[in-house]
């Protein structure tokens, strides 16, 4: 039987949402919680993986479940957050269509970066925001912003994944649909990004890049150039993990 579940979890206590060897991440905790209940290993497979610090209140993972377990969705969700919260919540459980995929039935993905703009960081906030103290200028990295909207080849955006040798560069061409900032509560400003996809790290450079915009650092025309450079080093710093939530898939 194919399932799918919305998740959400801080982000502050793994390294990364996909399994990796020797260290605590969101797909180990959930793997595991899910092969205690169901009494069989299972594998997920996510919308996003997200990095180390990155939080998620939207993604969704999709598996299989063996035909002989019963399995009503009520009572796994209830389980799985039992086993798992309140560092990772699963929000609900879904029997998916059998074609379902978390990740290649996705049509879109969004994700909110929060920056922090008071003198002060905010020690209730520091886990979820980024403290930038010098004053910013929205209109101006919405306005640079907006150069990024679009299909585009994002090299100077993204880190590259090193390939086995012999094999072709992966393709750094992807859709922005969306892409803007705006005040939140208090001293917060948020960016939200929606694109058919993301590569490594892509947002955070984003986020990074424009608040060097909203500092003076760039021109707000100057990211044409940046993209049109296809190097990572035209454009500017990469924006800490622990403001980025990756927050919506659409299917």
């Amino acid at each position: 039987m194919k399932m799918r579940a919305t998740v959400a979890y801080n982000g502050s206590g793994f390294h990364g949402f996909a399994i990796n060897n020797d260290v605590r991440t969101v797909a180990g905790d959930l793997e595991a919680a899910l092969a205690k209940v169901v009494r069989s290993p299972i594998t997920i497979t996510c919308a996003g993986r997200t990095d180390k610090g990155v939080h998620g209140r939207g993604q969704v993972i999709s598996f299989d479940v063996p035909d002989d377990v019963d399995i009503d969705p009520v009572r796994l969700e209830r389980s799985l957050n039992g086993l798992c919260g309140p560092s990772i919540v699963v929000r609900d459980v879904q029997v998916a269509t059998d074609d379902f995929d978390a990740r290649f039935s996705a049509q879109w993905r969004r994700y909110r970066y929060q920056v922090m703009t008071g003198k002060h960081p905010d020690p209730l906030r520091i886990e979820s925001a980024w403290h930038v103290w010098q004053p910013l200028e929205l209109d101006a990295m919405n306005q640079a912003a907006a150069h990024l909207v679009g299909e585009h080849d994002f090299s100077s955006f993204c880190k590259r994944v090193k390939v086995p040798e012999g094999e072709p560069e992966k393709s750094m061409t992807r859709r922005v649909l969306e892409a803007g900032w705006r005040e939140g509560d208090d001293d917060i400003v948020e960016f939200w990004v929606q694109a058919t996809a993301f590569c490594h790290q892509m947002v955070r450079s984003f986020v990074g890049t424009l608040v060097d915009v909203g500092m003076g650092k760039f021109d707000p025309d100057a990211i044409p150039e940046i993209l049109a450079a296809q190097n990572r080093t035209a454009a500017g710093q990469v924006a800490p993990p622990h403001g980025l939530t990756f927050w919506e898939v659409r299917y």
